[in-house]
C-alpha cells in the first residue's frame, strides 16, 4: 500500500514496535525521536500522515500539529497518548487532527485500521477531484479521439505506453488534440485514479510560471500572502501535462530537469523537499530538435522528455473523420444552447470536407459552434464562415468540380463502410435516403454502387 508516514515518538522501544507494524503493512516510515526533530523533517520533506506521541520533551505533538497547519499540503495527524491525557487529544481533534489512540496499544490492528482508512480516504478524495476534473474537461469517447485511418498508429502507441511509467512527448500542430491524447494516456494508466493536471507553459507569464509549477511559501514574493501548492503537488500520484513545453524559459528547464531526474522539488521561497510522484507528459508544436540545435532548449531535458514520442497528424491528413467530428460537435453544442439540430446538409458537409483546416480540430470545433448558433433547423452552407466557401468557389468551374469530387468520395466511403446499405450510409452522411439516391444519380454512381 502506498503512503509515506512520519512517526514521532520519544520511547525508542515503542517507536520501533510501531515502525515495524506500519512497514509490514507496506508503508514507507521515517522516524523522529522528539517533536523538534519531527518538525525539522516536516519542513524538509513531504509526508501523507504523521503518527505522533502527544507528550514529548522539547516540543509536544500538539505543538507540532499546530505549527504545520499553515501549509496547504500539511499531512494528517494521528496522536498516541497515555490514558490520562485523552482530553488533550480530543482538543487536537477539534483543531483538525484525525483521531487518537491510547498507549499501550493492546491490538496493533486498531492502529493499522485507522492508518489504512486515513490513507485510503486521501485516495478517494483525489479520485473524486479527478472525476470532477474529467467531467469538466468533457473528454470525448476514445473512438472519436482516434477516429480515422491516420490515427490508428497513434492509438496503438497510446495503448502501448499507457501502462508504463515512461515520459511522453506529443508533437502536433496547434489544435490537433494533444491534450486529449495526453488525457487518454492518463485514463488508460495505473495512475487514472489520481489527478491529471494540465499547464500551458505559453499561457503563464514567465515570472509566475515557477510558482504555478512548484507552488510558493508565504512571503516568497510580493503578493504571496499565504503558502500555495503548485501543479506538481496537485498531480501527486497522477499525471502532469505540460503543453507548449518549447515555450518554457531556460532557467525553469533546469529545474524541471531536476524534478524528472531526482523526483523532488522545493516551492518558491522554501527549502523543504517535496516528493514528485508524478508522470510527465509534455507537448509541443515546435521542432524541439531544431530548438536544441539553436540552443533554445536544453538537450538533456529533451532526451528526458522524448523517451516516447508521439506525432499527431493534422486534420487535413484525416479528412475522413470530418463527418464524425462535425456530428459530435453538432450534438454537443446543440445540447448546450438548447436546440434540436441533427442534420448537416450535404453542401455544408462538402464544404467542411473540402477545407484545409489550418486550425485543425479546434478550428472545426469553433466553426460548428458558430454554425449551431446561427442555424434554424439544419446546418446549411450559409451557416458556415465565408472562409470555408470562398477559397473553394474562387476557382470557378475547377472549384465546383473539386467539391463534387469530395462529395463523391464521402458517399463512396459511407457505402463501403456500410457494405452497400444505402439507408445506413444515408444516416452516416446525415441526409435522407431520397437525397442519397439523387446524389448517386447526379454523380454517376448508380452503376458502380448498384
Amino acid at each position: 500500500m502506498n503512503g509515506r508516514i512520519l512517526l514521532v515518538e520519544d520511547d525508542e522501544t515503542f517507536r520501533s514496535f510501531v515502525q515495524t507494524i506500519l512497514e509490514d503493512e507496506g508503508y514507507e516510515v521515517l522516524t523522529a525521536s522528539d517533536g523538534l526533530k519531527g518538525l525539522h523533517m516536516l519542513r524538509r520533506e513531504s509526508f501523507d500522515l504523521v503518527v505522533t506521541d502527544l507528550k514529548m520533551p522539547g516540543k509536544t505533538g500538539l505543538e507540532l500539529f499546530r505549527e504545520t497547519r499553515s501549509d496547504p499540503s500539511s499531512p494528517q495527524f494521528i496522536f498516541l497518548t497515555a490514558f490520562g491525557r485523552v482530553e488533550e487529544a480530543v482538543s487536537a481533534m477539534k483543531a483538525g487532527a484525525v483521531d487518537f489512540l491510547t498507549k499501550p496499544l493492546e491490538n496493533p490492528e486498531t492502529l493499522l485500521s485507522l492508518v489504512n482508512r486515513v490513507i485510503e480516504n486521501q485516495g478517494v478524495t483525489r479520485e473524486y477531484l479527478t472525476l470532477k476534473e474529467s467531467e469538466t474537461a468533457g473528454l470525448p469517447p476514445e473512438e472519436l479521439i482516434f477516429a480515422g485511418q491516420a490515427m490508428q498508429t497513434v492509438r496503438k502507441l497510446v495503448h502501448d505506453v499507457a501502462s508504463t511509467t515512461a515520459n511522453v512527448l506529443i508533437y502536433g500542430e496547434s489544435g490537433t488534440g494533444k491534450e486529449l491524447v495526453a488525457r487518454s494516456i492518463h485514463q488508460l494508466s495505473p495512475r487514472s485514479r489520481a489527478a491529471f493536471v494540465p499547464l500551458n507553459c505559453a499561457a503563464i507569464p514567465e515570472n509566475l510560471l515557477e510558482s504555478e509549477l512548484f507552488g510558493h511559501e508565504k512571503g516568497a514574493f510580493t503578493g504571496a500572502i499565504q503558502a500555495r501548492q503548485g501543479k506538481f503537488e496537485l498531480a501527486k500520484g497522477g499525471t502532469i501535462f505540460l503543453d507548449e513545453i518549447g515555450e518554457m524559459p531556460a532557467a525553469l528547464q533546469a529545474k524541471l530537469l531536476r524534478v524528472i531526474q531526482e523526483r523532488v522539488f522545493e516551492r518558491v521561497g522554501g527549502s523543504k523537499e517535496i516528493r514528485a510522484d508524478v508522470r510527465v507528459i509534455a507537448a509541443t508544436n515546435r521542432d524541439l530538435q531544431e530548438e536544441v540545435a539553436q540552443k533554445r532548449f536544453r538537450e538533456d531535458l529533451f532526451y528526458r522528455l522524448n523517451v516516447f514520442p508521439i506525432q499527431l497528424p493534422p486534420l487535413r491528413e484525416r479528412l475522413d473523420t470530418v463527418p464524425l467530428l462535425a456530428g459530435y460537435f453538432l450534438q454537443r453544442f446543440s445540447n448546450q444552447v438548447g436546440k434540436k439540430l441533427k442534420v448537416i446538409e450535404p453542401d455544408a458537409m462538402t464544404a467542411l470536407r473540402g477545407h484545409n483546416w489550418p486550425g485543425n480540430i479546434r478550428e472545426l470545433q469553433n466553426v460548428m459552434e458558430r454554425a449551431v448558433i446561427l442555424a434554424q433547423s439544419v446546418i446549411r452552407r450559409s451557416d458556415l464562415p465565408d472562409s470555408l466557401t470562398f477559397r473553394q468557389e474562387a476557382g470557378g468551374g475547377d472549384g465546383r468540380e473539386r467539391l463534387k469530387q469530395v462529395e463523391r468520395e464521402l458517399i463512396v466511403e459511407a457505402l463501403q463502410r456500410r457494405g452497400g446499405n444505402r439507408r445506413l450510409a444515408a444516416d452516416d452522411l446525415q441526409m435522407s435516403r431520397r437525397t442519397l439516391q439523387y446524389k448517386l444519380k447526379e454523380l454517376g454512381l448508380l452503376d458502380e454502387e448498384g
